[in-house]
């Protein structure tokens, strides 16, 4: 779900030009297809997020912004009107393609629903590529670049292993809601990363928060009354961490239970700070804007596209956070994070 706007670490579009892997791809303009650009020739991206209020979406425009203005090119803005609205992104689809851009990235409400309308926008000779969510099958996009959201559950799911010892868990899972890949990923990834499976005893049981710090909150109060002996949390996102923690803090908990995460969000990471969350793995909605962008602008120069690897996205990092390493996990402490998080102010 959700490299920080503040980051020394971020790339210049340039810079990142250099390192993009590209295969040739030949395009019917000059400049690489779609729209002839501004009056003066100016490049021109378009960027659609699922809305324009999650600061995970509002890091992910300002490091697109960013990166265009680095290049001298020009960037508009759209988003959905909710999580999960797609008629919002298939009217700003057709905007971009009717103002002459020359690629749109985007951000799916709806992975299945979306495709129609980008493999149009791909006929016109338009640049497509996702960021952060594929679409279904990879269809209607040149490339995408994500979180491998698997390895982030397994990073969440060996530290808690690890931070466990020899003690036995005794785990809640705070899950995201039925059907939904990230949370699907997530979730098999972690119990790979504590070693057990969707059947074992150790599960002292799951409920579905959708990513929601209230919801997490009344999940975590639900199953510590079935079970008080909980020792040990799954969260898909630090949300629903930080209300697992609010449940786990008022029943007395807090002390004896290791609650892990993801997001990298800075809330997530000053959790981490304050003791309320044992580890966070990180991802970088930056990272994903800027490589996106700078691949738009590749191909507006002479058609090349990037290489897509064979999981059918170009991984943009996972990085474990916590102020307690252990042994054989790679991680950097909170001032890092503090530094890289997403969500604060630029």
């Amino acid at each position: 779900m959700n490299v920080s706007t503040r980051t020394p670490r971020r790339l210049a579009a340039a810079a990142l030009l250099l390192a993009l892997p590209v295969a040739a791809g030949c395009t019917s303009t000059q400049t690489g297809g779609g729209g002839d650009g501004g009056e003066d020739g100016t490049i021109t991206i378009g960027l659609i997020t699922k809305t324009d209020s999650n600061p995970y979406f509002v890091s992910m425009r300002a490091a697109a912004q960013e990166a265009a203005d680095a290049a001298g090119a020009e960037l508009i803005a759209e988003a959905g009107t909710a999580d999960g609205d797609n008629d919002s992104q298939v009217a700003a689809v057709e905007n971009l393609i009717a103002s002459g851009v020359q690629a749109i990235l985007i951000t799916p409400n709806d992975s299945t629903a979306i495709v129609p309308t980008l493999e149009a926008a791909q006929e016109r000779g338009v640049f497509v590529a996702a960021l952060d969510t594929q679409t279904d099958g990879n269809r209607g996009v040149d490339a995408t670049w994500a979180t491998d959201n698997t390895r982030a559950g397994e990073l969440q799911g060996a530290y808690v292993k690890a931070a466990l010892g020899t003690t036995p868990p005794v785990l809640a899972m705070l899950d995201l809601q039925p059907g939904v890949s990230v949370g699907d990923q997530r979730h098999a990834g972690f119990l790979t990363g504590m070693g057990l499976t969707d059947d074992s005893p150790e599960i002292a049981g799951r409920q579905d928060t959708n990513g929601d710090q209230s919801r997490g909150q009344s999940a975590m109060e639900n199953l510590l009354q079935a079970n008080p002996g909980i020792n040990a949390v799954y969260t898909i996102n630090e949300p629903a961490a930080i209300g697992a923690w609010t449940a786990l803090d008022n029943a007395g908990r807090a002390g004896s239970t290791v609650v892990g995460s993801i997001d990298g969000g800075c809330t997530g990471v000053q959790a981490v700070q304050d003791g309320k969350i044992a580890a966070t793995v990180m991802q970088f909605p930056g990272k994903m804007a800027e490589e996106g962008v700078a691949a738009a602008l590749a191909f507006a120069a002479d058609g090349t596209k990037p290489t897509v690897p064979a999981s059918g996205f170009i991984d943009t990092g996972v990085q474990l956070i916590t102020d307690q390493p252990l042994e054989g996990l790679e991680s950097q402490d909170t001032a890092w994070g503090l530094e890289n998080c997403w969500g604060g102010e630029s």
